[in-house]
Parts: C-alpha cells; structure tokens; sequence
C-alpha cells in the first residue's frame, strides 16, 4: 500500500467551477512507450482528466489556486499571458 494521498481542489474562475485532482507519479512503461511522469494535478471533466501542471510538494493552497488558474485561462478559455 502506497502513502500517496489524493488531494482534490474546486476552483471557481469566469463563473464556472472546475474540480481539479493530484494523481500520484507514474513509471514509465517500456512497452506501451508511456514516459514516466511526477505528481500531476488534473483536470476533471466529463468523466475525463487532463493533465494541468505537476503537483509541487509543500506549495500553500493560494499559489495553487492562482497556477491553476493562469492553466484554465490558458488551456480551456484561450487566454494568454505575459
């Protein structure tokens, strides 16, 4: 059994909620090609997850929150940023 622990997050950003879940970090698989990834925060949506940005040990809640939504601008509204 792992020690990893999920941890979830709702943001609410242009009148909108987005859940957003940490998934634990994944080994790469030779096989199928898979490259190995950190912990990753992921989108939820429509019974899909997107990756969003990789999940930093420590980080308060605040800056989390603030990346996550600079990533939602970005990737789901079109926005960019200097």
């Amino acid at each position: 059994m792992g020690s990893y622990k999920t941890d979830q997050h709702h943001v609410i950003h242009r009148g909108r909620t987005f859940h957003f879940v940490s998934y634990e970090a994944k080994l790469a698989n030779p096989r199928t090609g898979e490259v190995a990834t950190g912990p990753t925060w992921c989108l939820m949506s429509a019974g899909k997850r997107w990756s969003a940005r990789p999940q930093v040990s420590g980080e308060d809640p605040e800056s989390l929150v603030v990346a996550l939504t600079v990533w939602l601008d970005q990737n789901v509204f079109g926005a960019k940023h200097a």
